[in-house]
This record gives structure tokens, sequence and C-alpha cells, in this order.
């Protein structure tokens, strides 16, 4: 009796032990599928498993699979294919009891379907399967051989293995969770990604993302919108994206340059006239608003309107209603406003300037777009885009821009926004002979913003100095930062690559 007690108490600390040891490899892997080797590798070790696996149950298919096996070769693992209520494994997923074979060669319900038996001859083999359940659910089970003279008994081993099962059960549980809080974050990422954007306008920034919201919330009303910014920052752009996705899409989009209007006319483009309401008005003519009905009038800078017709405008705002230069009928109007403009506004009113009581009709909903300035991660988008563009046009291949060119594109301060941007790249697509655009090719505006904190340079050396720089930092780029291969692709030696990257201070890892 003693000797029993004895034996039970090493097997329970030997078994503590191992607990031990299969608690660490659960905290210290993050993927649960190669943790599970190491732990049955530790059960056959220790205590003395012969073949241990364990399976896990596909909801989708309804097929059981070894997901990991010690004592097995690939080719019997593949074999080892169960349908719930199928065989031994089988069985125990589907009744969720453990099942303890004492010798598998005498039991008919044993179909050793990995055939890793088939040699056993004159002893005594027990097959012992408990399931690996999370709340109750059957998702695998765990199961091993061992070699028995046939007095073992298997309770212990039962309650054993129950106890790895409950702790594999409790790391799929975690794990799963983990799982699925990242596909959460992926799909919310996804969902974000894929949020609204006009499909003519580019941008990524969060300060574009927030225009995009604006623009996807008023779309579909028939809510006035005063567009604010800077000249050349997109506004009229904006304008076509809430007039393309609003219920008005199929119907007119009338766009208005205040500014390019001579007050003597702005009335009549707007309202349209009579015959003979003036001299050269030789027949009735309609203007922009009538033009635009049931559509949209994008109204550009709308500062630049006269008081006459600033208070002409507010009528129609409020009253949807005018009458033609020269004209007594009242004439109705279904038109939705959209105004843009780059002067402020709010300053105008308290010199009189403008319309305190249109500021407030206009301003319904402001959509103010950011300077480029304020935007650099777009930048490159934009210039890749203006680029596409322009090849196309003038038939030719842009392969890239330059390093060099775009630390000249993103340190500009852009006074002329994206327009100004633009005109930049067309001017370098037009220039380049190699397919690339490269820092020279840009305006000497953006050259002198290469480095504001050094002195002014001129000369011929300076200009050879500039485009040797150039040519250094683009192969390390292709090069991604590897001096030799870099200076392989300018046909010079090492040695003397090492000297120009030194002579310039420039980084190679800034480029790895």
């Amino acid at each position: 009796m003693e000797d029993i007690r004895e034996s039970h108490y090493r097997r329970q600390v030997k078994e503590q032990a191992v607990l031990f040891e299969i608690s660490r490899i659960l905290d210290s892997s993050t993927d649960l599928q190669r943790a599970i080797s190491p732990i049955l590798d530790v059960l056959a070790e220790e205590l003395e498993m012969k073949r241990s696996t364990v399976t896990l149950l596909n909801r989708l298919t309804e097929e059981v699979q070894i997901e990991a096996a010690h004592g097995l070769s690939e080719q019997q693992r593949n074999r080892g294919r169960y349908s719930p209520g199928e065989g031994i494994i089988g069985r125990v997923i589907k009744t969720g009891e453990p099942v303890v074979i004492p010798n598998v060669s005498e039991d008919p319900d044993f179909l050793d379907k990995t055939q890793a038996r088939s040699g056993i001859r004159g002893r005594k083999n027990a097959f012992i399967c408990v399931p690996i359940q999370i709340e109750g659910r059957v998702i695998g089970t765990l199961s091993i051989d061992r070699e028995h003279d046939g007095e073992s008994d298997f309770s212990f081993d039962v309650r054993f293995l129950r106890i790895v099962g409950s702790m594999i059960a409790q790391a799929v549980k975690v794990r799963r969770r983990v799982q699925e809080e990242k596909d959460r974050n992926k799909e919310l990422q996804k969902q974000l990604e894929n949020r609204f954007t006009p499909s003519n306008i580019i941008g990524k920034s969060n300060a574009m993302r927030e225009v995009f919201d604006l623009i996807q919330q008023v779309s579909g009303s028939n809510a006035t919108v005063l567009v604010r910014g800077e000249s050349g920052t997109g506004k009229e752009l904006v304008a076509q994206a809430i007039h393309y996705n609003s219920p008005r899409a199929h119907l007119p989009l009338v766009k208005v340059n205040c500014a390019a209007l001579p007050e003597s006319v702005i009335e009549s483009e707007l309202f349209g006239h009579e015959k003979g309401a003036f001299t050269s008005a030789i027949a009735s003519r309609k203007g922009r608003f009538e033009l635009a009905h049931g559509g949209t009038i994008f109204l550009d800078e709308i500062g630049d309107l006269s008081p006459m017709t600033q208070v002409k405008l507010l009528r129609v705002l409020q009253e949807q209603e005018f009458e033609r230069v020269g004209g007594t009928e009242t004439l109705k109007v279904n038109v939705r406003v959209i105004a843009a403009t780059n002067r402020p506004l709010e300053k105008m009113m308290t010199t009189g300037g403008f319309r305190e009581d249109l500021y407030y009709r206009l301003n319904v909903f402001p959509v103010n777009m950011p300077p480029l300035r304020e935007r650099k991660s777009d930048i490159i988008l934009l210039a890749d885009a203006f680029a596409e563009k322009y090849a196309k046009l003038n038939n030719k291949e842009i392969k890239r821009i330059s390093t060099p060119a775009i630390e000249l594109l993103i340190s500009y301060h852009w006074p002329g926004n994206v327009r100004e941007l633009e005109n930049c790249i067309e001017r370098a697509v037009l220039l380049t002979s190699d397919g690339v655009i490269h820092g020279h090719l840009l305006p000497p505006s953006l050259q002198s913003a290469e480095s504001t904190d050094s002195a002014s340079v001129t000369g011929l050396q300076a200009a050879l100095d500039r485009l040797e720089r150039e040519l250094l930092e683009d192969a390390l780029k292709s090069s991604k930062g590897n001096m030799a291969g870099a200076a392989r692709m300018l046909d010079i030696t090492e040695r003397k690559m090492g000297l120009r990257v030194e002579k310039y201070d420039i980084e190679p890892k800034k480029y790895s």
C-alpha cells in the first residue's frame, strides 16, 4: 500500500511539472498551431505516451481532422479524417465523453485510419481519447497511445488528459477572441478605407477625409453649400462631387465664375434678359438659373458680386423666383445653389462689401477645402495622378518620380495649391527625356525650397553638384541603400561612391 501511495505521489509531482511546462508553452506562443506540437512532445517524453494527437472539428465541413500529432508521419496524419460519430474519435466528438480502449487490436470500433498500429503484434496498446470543449461545445479531441500490462488503471490518464484538454481549450478560446478582435479591427479599417470618396477628388489625408464626410452628408439634401478655401484648392471639384452624388445628378450642373463676368453683364448672365432690354439684346435669352432648373448652379468667386446683384441673388435664394432683365414676368425655378469663394466674407461684411443676410443664406452648410500645405500626405498621390494624366496627353511614358524630386515637392509650401502642383508636373512631363521626373525639371521656385537654410549658390559647378547629388540619391533609392549596388548603377567604383556620398553628407541607411 505504501508503494502505491509513493507511486501516486511521484506521478502527481511529475504531472504537475508537465502541466507547468504546458502552461509555459501556451503562454509563450501566440500561434496555437505551433504550440500544440511541443505540448504533445512533452506528453510523450515525460509520461511515456507513445503516440498522441489533437484533432479539431471543422464546423463548416463537419469533418474532424488531425491538427497536430506526435509519433505519426505526415502521410499517417493526412489519413486521420473522421465524421462525427465515426470511430472512437468521432464518438468522442459526438458525445463529449472520454473513451478508453484497453487494447486497440481487440476493439472493432477502433478504425486505425492512420494505420500507425498495423505493425503492433503481441503487445497491448491502449488508446485514450478525451474531448476538448469550449463552454460545453466539443471543438476537438486529445488522444494518446500507451503500452500496458493489462492491469493498468487508466483513470489517472483520463483525469490528466482532461486537464490538458481544458488548457488547450482555454488557449483556443483566448486566441479566437484575439483573432475575432483582429478581424473586427481589419473590417473597421477596411470600412474606413472604403468610406465615401468622390471619384473626381484625390486624397487620403485626414483633412480630406473630413471633406469627403461632409460631401457625403450634404449630397442627398437640397441644402445650399458654401465652399471656402484658397485659390487652387479644388472648390469646383467639391461642387461637382456634391452634384453628381445627389438626386439631381441627371440634371444640369451650371457653372458661373462671378469674377470673370463684367458687372454690366453679370445680371443678364444669371437671370437672362428680354428682347430690347438693352442695346445688344436682339432676342430674349435664358439666364444661368433658368438653364439650371431642376439641377444645380455653382457660383464661383461669390465674393466678387456687386451689391446690386447680391440683392437679386438673395431673392432667388429666399423665394426661388426672379425676373429677367427688362422683363416683368416672375419666373419660378427649382435650383440648388453651391457657392464658393476664397475671400474673407466675414471681414467684407463689416466693411459693407458683402451683405450679411446673403452670407447667412449661403452659409447653410460650409465646406472648407484645406490648402495643399496642410495635406502633405496627398502630394505624392496628386503628383502621380497628374504625371499619368499628362503622360497620356503627350504620348510619353513616365516611369517614376525621383527621390530628390519627391523631396522638393514635399518641402515646398505651394501657395498656388493643387493647381500649381498640376502645372509643375505638366512642365516636368514635357521636359523629361528618360521617363523620370527629376528634381532639376521642376520650376526654380521649387529648387529654392530644397534647402532654405543654406547659402544661395549659382554657376556651373553648383548645378553640376546638384545634379550629381540627385543621381547619387536616385541610385541609392533604387538599390535600397546598398552602396555597392548604387556604384554599379552609376558605373563607378565603390571607393568613388563612398567619397561622393561623404562629400554630399548623404546617409545611405535612409534609403534601405
